[in-house]
């Protein structure tokens, strides 16, 4: 039996293959600048859980073991997000293990690859601290942090053509807007120190 023509002269079946073959390509489409800030997001995600994870043995405050904790599940989520993303299209996965990576392990201090990462040294100060000194230095240089995402994020929206596939756009404006947020709150945390 032939098969119905379409008015161009191609069959129905052909155009409903074609129309599923371009949503698919536009549903897949990234660049490279999104594919770079999925991947250093992680990485920059797995040095907040570095820090945040120090809290439990450091003797932190209340309002301090509070916001690790939170640090921790909602970079864990965004990790898992942007791994499954990177995974979907074929691209190399950053591997964060379980069981956490090594605390006193920052950027080396000549080499600051993405923006708010912390050094050795400063990785090193953190570990060594305590208490409210703990407290005090954990909300700085997460601060630091944060405000380094944050401009990983401006980064990324201001590279022509990025940030277009939807989970890249909701993952970066949900860092955006929940980092700024903290930055705010860990501001005035400080006041209190």
């Amino acid at each position: 039996m032939e098969m119905p023509l379409s008015p161009v002269g191609v069959s129905i079946a052909e155009l409903e293959a074609l129309y599923r073959a371009r949503s698919d390509s536009t549903r897949m489409y990234f660049t490279e600048a999104d594919v770079r800030f999925m991947t250093g997001m992680i990485i920059h995600h797995a040095q907040a859980l570095q820090m945040a994870g120090l809290a439990p043995t450091h003797g932190v405050g209340p309002s301090v073991r509070t916001l690790t904790a939170r640090t921790i599940n909602a970079q864990r989520d965004e990790i898992t997000a942007m791994q499954q993303w990177l995974r979907d299209r074929g691209q190399l996965v950053p591997e964060v293990p379980a069981g956490g990576v090594d605390p006193t392990v920052g950027v080396p201090d000549d080499e600051m690859l993405m923006p708010g990462m912390l050094t050795s040294q400063q990785m090193g100060e953190l570990d060594a601290a305590r208490g409210p000194d703990f407290d005090r230095l954990f909300l700085t240089f997460m601060i630091q942090h944060h405000g380094g995402a944050v401009t990983m994020v401006h980064d990324l929206f201001a590279t022509d053509g990025a940030a277009l596939d939807e989970v890249v756009f909701k993952i970066a404006s949900d860092i955006q807007a929940d980092q700024t947020t903290e930055i705010a709150r860990m501001e005035r945390m400080l006041e209190g120190y």
